[in-house]
């Protein structure tokens, strides 16, 4: 029996990219997000330097796994929805019939997500902490029990420096504001708790940070031009993809669950990827 993956957040960028790896991989699929069909205009979502939705949908990276030999299956999931959460990991037992990987990969992007600390207000923090703690702790719980039936699992989250650093300067100024930095912190502690209550059951948890990934998202936040300045110190999204697909395959002893992965200087070191630029087709 094929392995499936669920993936959050696969719509576009290091979702999208993780869907296609898995799937050329042999992975059958469970994509997860808000974006069913084309992208249409919905509160708390990016939008582009035209003032539209950015493109990317569940479909049309569905499509792109099947011609890829995958089994693929979408469901719904808000990340401000604790019961959308829970929801989409039953169906995804039901439909897919096991989860082997959950990568928790969705992010709340409202734009008020790095206000500065004198204009943050509550309901901010209120919805940061439902998309960032609540529902991927639902989303999580509801999986890992069967994954630990099973005897085996994986489970990557997707996290950023904010969570485990300072800003070097204010948000208005490039960095992040204390709603960010709170909610990724709230993710890179998860996969600790996992690892310590539930590894004796096979089941793996890591917690990555892709480092700067060279995204539709990214793009609308800092422009093209920013992604230009960026230079070598960004990267694609195929580069974290792979090194999630590496931990799944490789790390059987779960050797690199002790710390937070850093995807770019580890797909280095590892010699995950042959080069940074995009893979055909990818």
């Amino acid at each position: 029996m094929k392995q499936v993956a669920m993936i959050t957040g696969a719509s576009r960028g290091i979702g999208r990219a993780a869907a296609l790896a898995f799937a050329s991989a042999g992975y059958d699929l469970v994509l997860a997000g808000r974006m069913q069909g084309d992208a249409a205009q919905r509160q708390y979502s990016l939008t582009g330097a035209d003032g539209k939705p950015l493109p990317g949908s569940l479909g049309s990276v569905a499509a792109e796994a099947r011609e890829r030999g995958a089994r693929v299956f979408c469901v719904h999931l808000d990340l401000l929805d604790g019961a959308s959460a829970e929801l989409a990991a039953d169906q995804a037992l039901d439909q897919a019939g096991r989860v082997d990987v959950l990568i928790n990969n969705a992010v709340y992007q409202g734009s008020d997500l790095n206000a500065s600390l004198l204009d943050l207000q509550v309901e901010t923090l209120q919805r940061v902490s439902q998309a960032y703690l609540i529902s991927p702790l639902l989303l999580t719980r509801r999986l890992v029990g069967p994954m630990a039936q099973q005897g085996a699992g994986v489970i990557i989250n997707v996290s950023s420096g904010a969570g485990e650093s300072n800003p070097p300067v204010s948000a208005a100024r490039g960095g992040w504001g204390y709603a960010y930095g709170a909610g990724k912190a709230a993710v890179s502690r998860l996969s600790g708790v996992i690892k310590a209550e539930l590894g004796h059951r096979g089941i793996r948890a890591y917690t990555l940070n892709p480092g700067v990934v060279t995204t539709e998202a990214l793009e609308a936040t800092i422009g093209a031009e920013g992604i230009r300045a960026l230079g070598a110190g960004s990267a694609p999204p195929h580069v974290p993809a792979a090194v999630m697909l590496w931990l799944c395959r490789q790390d059987t002893a779960g050797t690199y669950q002790k710390r937070t992965v850093h995807a770019q200087p580890f797909a280095r070191e590892q010699q995950v990827v042959d080069e940074w630029s995009s893979p055909s087709g990818g």
